[in-house]
C-alpha cells in the first residue's frame, strides 16, 4: 500500500480508504454490540459467580458491572496504544487489531458454547478482550481521520462514520435481541446461544478484508521512546492539556457523552423488560433507538459544523439530552411508565438526536486543535476521558438502580438521575473553539 501525501487526497467520497475504514467500523461496531447486547440480557437475571454444589442466587441486575469489565482495558491500555499510533503507521495497527477481532470472536463462541460449564466468567473474558482490541484499534482509527483527510472534511468524515457506527449498533442491538429470543426463548437455556456468534466470526473476518483498503500512512512520530508515562497520559499531552485549558475541559465533557451511554443501555433494557413488559427483541428495539436518534443527528451535525455552528450546537446538544432523559423518567402511580412503548421509543430517538449534536462539535475539535505529531496520542487519551465516563457508568448505575429499589421507584427513575449529571454542563459549559484555536495557532 503505497504511501500518499495530503496534495494527493482525493475528494471525501472518491476516496477508497474513506469507504475501507468506514466499512471496517461499520462491521466492528456491529460485532460489539451484538455481543454486548446478548451480555447485558444475559446479566440482566444470570448470576456472575457459580459455586460449586450450592445454589447460585437470581435475579440479579449485574449489567453495570459488565460495562465496568468491557471498558477498563480502554483505562489501561489507551496510553501505550496511542504511543503505537504515533510511533508506526495507523494503518497496519489497524489491520492487526482486526485480525485479533477474528480470534476474540471464535473465543465468544466457545464461551457461550461452554456456558454452563464456565457461566459467565468465560463470556466476562471475552468481553475484556473485547475492550482491549478496541483500546488499540480507536487511536489508529480516529487519529488516522486528519491524516487521510483535509480539514474541511473532517466534520463531514466524522458525521458520517459515527453515523453508520451507529446504524451498525442498531443492528447490532435488534438482532441480538431477536437472536436471544430464537435461540433462547422461554426455556432459559443458553445451550444454543453460540450459534449466533458464527455470525460475529463471519463479520469479523470481512471486517479485516475492508481494512486493507485503508491506505498506508507514515508514522506522526517514529522516533519516539516508550517510557512508563506512555502507559497513562504522556508528559507530551499532559504538558498541552496543562497549556491549553479549553482542550482539557473539551476531553472531559466529552466523556460524559460515553458515561450516559453507559448508563443509558442498561436502564432502556430493564424499562423494556420490567416496565413496559416487552419481549427481548423489543427491547432491543427500544435501545437501538438511540442509535437512530444519533444517526439522524450525525446527519445534521455533520452539516451545521461545515456552517461554522459546531460551538452552540454543542449547547444545544446538552439541554436536549437533559430534557429527553427527564421526560423518560416519568412514571404513573402504578409504577406504568408514562410515555409506553412507543413514546419512549420516540423520547429515545431524541436524545440519541441531541447527544450527536453535542458530540460531533467536540469530537471535530479535539481532532483539529492538537499539532499533528501529537494527533494519536491526544486521541488515546480522549479514549481513555472516554471510557473513564463507562467505567463510571457501570457502578454509577449498580448505585442508581440500588438507591431507585431503596425508595421503591421504578428504574425509569435512573433517567432522572442520569439526568442531574448532565444538567450543570448544560447550564455552565460553553465550547468557544473557532476563536480559542485561532488564539492557539497564532501563538505556536
Amino acid at each position: 500500500m503505497p504511501t500518499e501525501d495530503s496534495q494527493e487526497r482525493s475528494q471525501l467520497f472518491r476516496e477508497r480508504s474513506f469507504w475501507g475504514l468506514t466499512c471496517t467500523q461499520f462491521l466492528g461496531a456491529f460485532n460489539d454490540n451484538l455481543y454486548k447486547q446478548l451480555m447485558l440480557l444475559l446479566a440482566i437475571a444470570t448470576p456472575t459467580i457459580v459455586v460449586v454444589g450450592e445454589a447460585p442466587e437470581t435475579g440479579s441486575d449485574v449489567q453495570g458491572w459488565a460495562a465496568f469489565v468491557f471498558s477498563l482495558p480502554f483505562v489501561l491500555f489507551s496510553g501505550f496504544a496511542g504511543y503505537l499510533s504515533d510511533k508506526y503507521s495507523k494503518t497496519p495497527i489497524i489491520v492487526l487489531c482486526k485480525v485479533a477481532e477474528i480470534v476474540i470472536m471464535f473465543m465468544g463462541m466457545l464461551a457461550f458454547l461452554y456456558f454452563e460449564v464456565f457461566g459467565q466468567w468465560g463470556t466476562w473474558v471475552v468481553l475484556f478482550l473485547m475492550g482491549t482490541q478496541s483500546s488499540f484499534f480507536g487511536p489508529g482509527k480516529y487519529g488516522i481521520l486528519p491524516e487521510l483527510f483535509p480539514p474541511h472534511d473532517l466534520a463531514r468524515a466524522n458525521g458520517i462514520i459515527l453515523m453508520t457506527t451507529f446504524l451498525a449498533i442498531i443492528f447490532g442491538i435488534v438482532l441480538a435481541g431477536g437472536l436471544y429470543d430464537v435461540l433462547v426463548g422461554d426455556s432459559d437455556s443458553t445451550e444454543n446461544l453460540w450459534r449466533g456468534l458464527i455470525v460475529c466470526v463471519g463479520i469479523a473476518v470481512i471486517g479485516t478484508l475492508t481494512s486493507l483498503l485503508v491506505r498506508r500512512v507514515p508514522a506522526a512520530q517514529p522516533g519516539s521512546k516508550l517510557t512508563m508515562d506512555c502507559w497513562g497520559v504522556s508528559n507530551e499531552v499532559r504538558n498541552m492539556l496543562t497549556s491549553d485549558r479549553p482542550l482539557l475541559i473539551a476531553l472531559c465533557v466529552s466523556s460524559v457523552f460515553w458515561m450516559v451511554a453507559g448508563l443509558a443501555a442498561p436502564t432502556v433494557n430493564r424499562l423494556g423488560l420490567e416496565m413496559l413488559a416487552v419481549n427481548k427483541t423489543q427491547t432491543s428495539l427500544l435501545t437501538a433507538s438511540i442509535g437512530i436518534g444519533i444517526m439522524i443527528g450525525a446527519l445534521a451535525a455533520g452539516w451545521l459544523c461545515r456552517g461554522g455552528h459546531g460551538d452552540r450546537l454543542v449547547t444545544i446538544g446538552l439541554w436536549g439530552i437533559f430534557l429527553s432523559l427527564l421526560s423518560l423518567g416519568f412514571w404513573k402511580p402504578n409504577d406504568e411508565h408514562l410515555l409506553g412503548f412507543s413514546g419512549s421509543v420516540v423520547a429515545l430517538i431524541a436524545l440519541g438526536v441531541f447527544a450527536a449534536v453535542y458530540s460531533i462539535p467536540l469530537q471535530v475539535f479535539l481532532q483539529e486543535r492538537p499539532p499533528s505529531n501529537l494527533k494519536g496520542r491526544l486521541i488515546a487519551t480522549m479514549n481513555q476521558a472516554n471510557f473513564v465516563g463507562i467505567l463510571l457508568a457501570g457502578p454509577l448505575y449498580q448505585g442508581f438502580e440500588s438507591l431507585a429499589r431503596g425508595c421503591n421507584w421504578p428504574v425509569s427513575s435512573v433517567f432522572w438521575m442520569t439526568g442531574l449529571l448532565v444538567l450543570p454542563l448544560a447550564a455552565f459549559y460553553r465550547l468557544r473553539s473557532q476563536a480559542e484555536t485561532a488564539s492557539i495557532v497564532a501563538n505556536r
